[in-house]
This record gives structure tokens, C-alpha cells and sequence, in this order.
């Protein structure tokens, strides 16, 4: 009977987180956009590449081809000349001859982070105060620059992040974790703001100043963490500056995975979160609106159990939809939106990986993630 209670509470708990979370989504003025652009600092945007696909040129194009009043200077950085994305580079700024963009190979290895290891190298390029840093299958809007650094405009704010949407989920696996950023991801992030003040960065896209940077010690601090956008962001809150968010979102547009890759990034991300944020990885499954609900029916099915179950997974279900479509604007948003309860399953059993071991996969390399979030490289096999 106590046990029945207790799955019972447990449901009737994730209910509730679920439909808070949801209202929170709710209140952000997603997609909002500046009136008109009097705030145009110079800008030099950091892009670190490694290896293309069939997205790629259109995702860089898209810094290209920014509507900003303002300079822009876009640094291309890749370790190795012989990349293929170095081409694909050198064709996109011929047929932009009027944009300030370079491709800089970055030759040394300055930490565990490859992309931190480019980030150090191209801040060495760069001309002007504001810094952004955008992950290479990010593509932006038009307008996205002016946009994005209008919170700045505040001396008081030392970073902003924007949201990002999972854009092109082309197999079903990629469907599942499309689901986990296009439904959970940003609506978790506005939930944790309601509690306090944000103290991380999101890294698809972050924009800071020249100085916040040297005020933390620059990138090199960053060389050996894996969540270095967690770091960033961590490093200038404490640093006493507030972490924005800005409400227009970006696309991420990314090669086919497979399941056992989609299965690799899912447990690098929770192993990552792990260790960031220990206590409140640790609660997250509390929140988990679809593994309550059927844990509480199995142990006690009931016509009651059965009734209250199926009313918290169509709450589920309808709160997921609405966070789709707010956040790509679209019905198509919500297509595959039944998986969400398979997505919940599966995030429950990714949630306790990410508790039993601190082994991750991250381009082709395997780590070790130690307490503090540092990177320790495993040997390659000759």
C-alpha cells in the first residue's frame, strides 16, 4: 500500500513539474525580435570546424549573409589543412568577396578540448571587442547578429545564449534526441531561471565581450573541460555578470546519426550534465512525466491508477506538442510527437548511464570526464 502511495506521489509530482516547466516556455517572448538595430558594436565571429557534410556550406553561408549595419569580421578555424571543410570554406569567401572572413588553420594542440584548442588560436585573429562562438552546424537568421548582441547594450551583462532547435531529424533515432532539445531542453533552461539566476552558457551559439573573457583568463582556462560553453558561462557569472537569454532561436542542421551514435552524444550530454550540475541531474528524473505515471500503473493497475495515468500522458503529450510548435513556429514541429513517451523511457535509462561510468565518445576519441569536468584522453591504439 505504501509503495502504491509513493509511485502515486511521484506521479502526481512529475505532473506538476511537467506543467510548470510548460508554463514558464509559456511566458518567454520566444522568437521576439529588437525594433529596429541603434546598438551595432563591431563583431568577430569564432568558428571552430572539424569535417563537413551536405549542411555545412548552407550553415556557414548563413553568417555570411547577415543583414547588420555594423563590422563583421567571421573567422574559420580548422586544425588540419587537409580537412575537407577547408574547401568548402575557400568557396563560400570567394563568392562573398565583400564579407571579412578568413580561414586560419590551427595547427597546435593547446588542451584536451580540440574545439577550445581552435577557439585560443582564432581569438589571436580577432579585431574587435564582441566575441561570439558558434558551433559549425549552426544556422543563423538573417537577422541574428543584431539581435543578438543588443543585450550587451547592458554593461551588466556578460554573456548571451540563445536557443537552438534540432532542424533536419532525418532518422528516428534523431528524432528521439531532436525531441529532447526541441521539446525539454529550452523549456528546462526557463524553468531553472525561475528558480535563480542563470549560471551557464548554451553552446550552440554565445556571444560576450573581449574583456569578460580576459576577465576569466581567456579560452585557455576552458582547454581541458568538456562542457566548455558550461565553464564560459559558469566563469563570468561568477565573475559578477549576469548570463542573458536572448529569444530568437537558431538551427542546428546535422549529418544523419545512427542509433548508436545518437545513443553515444545522449550519454556524453548526461555524463556532462552530471558532472556540472550533480544534485540537480540528480532530481531531474523527478520531472520525468511519462516514467511516474507508468511505473504507478504497473505496480497498482487499477481502474483509479489507470484514469490518472492516462490523464498525465495526454498532459504530457499536449505539453510537449505546444513546446514543439513554439519553438519551430510550425505544426510540423509536432510531427513524431506520440515518441515522446518512448523518449521519456528512454531518457530514464540515460539518465542512470550517465551515474555509471564517466567514459564518453567525442570526435572519434574516447575520454575520461574526472570530478571537475576535466578531459583525460585515452592513449590510441597504435
Amino acid at each position: 500500500m505504501l509503495t502504491v502511495l509513493v509511485f502515486g506521489l511521484l506521479a502526481a509530482l512529475s505532473a506538476v513539474l511537467n506543467l510548470w516547466q510548460w508554463w514558464v516556455a509559456r511566458r518567454f517572448p520566444l522568437h521576439q525580435r529588437i525594433n529596429g538595430a541603434s546598438f551595432v558594436p563591431a563583431v568577430t565571429a569564432l568558428k571552430p570546424l572539424k569535417g563537413c557534410d551536405v549542411e555545412t556550406a548552407g550553415c556557414l553561408r548563413s553568417w555570411l549573409e547577415q543583414n547588420y549595419p555594423g563590422q563583421v569580421q567571421i573567422l574559420f578555424g580548422v586544425a588540419d589543412a587537409n580537412d575537407a571543410v577547408c574547401e568548402v570554406v575557400r568557396e563560400l569567401i570567394a563568392t562573398h568577396p565583400g564579407a571579412q572572413a578568413s580561414l586560419v588553420i590551427c595547427g597546435e594542440s593547446l588542451g584536451a578540448n580540440a574545439k577550445v584548442s581552435t577557439l585560443i588560436q582564432l581569438q589571436r585573429c580577432a579585431r574587435h571587442e564582441v566575441i561570439i562562438v558558434s558551433d559549425a552546424d549552426v544556422r543563423v537568421p538573417a537577422d541574428f547578429l543584431a539581435n543578438a548582441v543588443a543585450p550587451l547594450r547592458d554593461p551588466g551583462v556578460g554573456l548571451v545564449s540563445c536557443f537552438y532547435r534540432a532542424a533536419n531529424p532525418t532518422t528516428l533515432a534523431m528524432r528521439w534526441e531532436a525531441l529532447a532539445i526541441n521539446v525539454d531542453f529550452w523549456s528546462q533552461v526557463l524553468q531553472s531561471r525561475s528558480l535563480k539566476p542563470i549560471d551557464f552558457a548554451l553552446g550552440a551559439v554565445m556571444t560576450t565581450r573581449r574583456a569578460e573573457l580576459e576577465a576569466i583568463g581567456g579560452f585557455i582556462v576552458l582547454a581541458d573541460y568538456l562542457a566548455d560553453d558550461y565553464q564560459l558561462g559558469n566563469l563570468i557569472a561568477k565573475a559578477g555578470k549576469t548570463i542573458a537569454l536572448s529569444s530568437v532561436v537558431v538551427d542546428c542542421w546535422s549529418a544523419p546519426m545512427n542509433w548508436k551514435q545518437v545513443w553515444a552524444h545522449q550519454v556524453r550530454w548526461a555524463r556532462t550534465i552530471r558532472v556540472c550540475q550533480p544534485l540537480p541531474y540528480f532530481f531531474s528524473i523527478l520531472s520525468n512525466a511519462t516514467l511516474w505515471p507508468l511505473l504507478w500503473l504497473l505496480i497498482s493497475p487499477g481502474a483509479i491508477s489507470a484514469g490518472c495515468a492516462a490523464l498525465a500522458l495526454l498532459v504530457r503529450l499536449a505539453t510537449a506538442t505546444d513546446n514543439a510548435i513554439r519553438l519551430s513556429r510550425s505544426f510540423a514541429g509536432a510531427s513524431h510527437i506520440w515518441f515522446i513517451w518512448v523518449k521519456d523511457v528512454l531518457q530514464a535509462v540515460v539518465w542512470a548511464n550517465a551515474f555509471v561510468g564517466r567514459i564518453i565518445e567525442w570526435r572519434g576519441r574516447r575520454y575520461e570526464v574526472r570530478a571537475d569536468g576535466k578531459l583525460i584522453p585515452f592513449p590510441t591504439r597504435g
